[in-house]
């Protein structure tokens, strides 16, 4: 399965809980642009956005070569979706899921998501203002969000994740999401 390329790729991941506060930033934002560039929104769970392509799942590897040709990819804040970004050679707009909304079920996006913000691997978005401003910027330059792919694998990346994980120490859950984070990190 193939989509067309789009400047901007959205993805919300394929979990269960509805993030719908997502979809309608990126309605809202292409909505007040003059002129929208193409977008697409993997929604999962999530309702099809108005103003954008969407796809409710897609296998891994087309998103990924939806990510290599985009201009600005924005996910979720799982550890899944910012690394896939990385892993095609973006720095992602991260938009965390909030417990307190239904979107997850702990705060894990919260805390991975302003780890990866502190490191540089993200730029985390917390309001649809902080998201129209990351997404103009990079639109306007999207020299500015590649890097480098990261490779999967490596015992020094585990290592520097495992010691990012002991850092959250505090947060509800985080052997649960260092499981599944050091799963997506050391996939081939």
């Amino acid at each position: 399965m193939t989509a067309p390329n789009s400047r901007i790729v959205v993805s919300l991941g394929t979990d269960f809980h509805r993030f719908d506060r997502l979809v309608n930033w990126i309605d809202d934002w292409l909505d007040s642009l003059e002129a929208p560039p193409s977008c697409l929104v993997q929604h999962g769970a999530s309702r099809s956005p108005r103003l954008a392509q969407g796809i409710d799942r897609m296998p891994r590897q087309d998103l990924l070569n939806l990510y290599r040709t985009a201009d600005l990819v924005i996910v979720q804040g799982g550890p899944g979706s910012i690394l896939d970004a990385r892993e095609a050679g973006h720095i992602p707009v991260a938009v965390p899921r909030r417990p307190e909304l239904g979107e997850v079920v702990d705060a894990h996006q919260i805390a991975f998501t302003t780890v990866m913000h502190r490191q540089g691997e993200a730029v985390m978005a917390t309001s649809m203002e902080q998201l129209m401003e990351a997404g103009s910027a990079v639109l306007a330059d999207p020299a500015r969000a590649r890097t480098a792919p990261r490779q999967p694998g490596g015992t020094a990346a585990t290592a520097q994740l495992e010691h990012v994980v002991a850092a959250l120490g505090s947060v509800p859950r985080a052997g649960r999401m260092f499981r599944r984070a050091r799963h997506v990190w050391l996939r081939q």
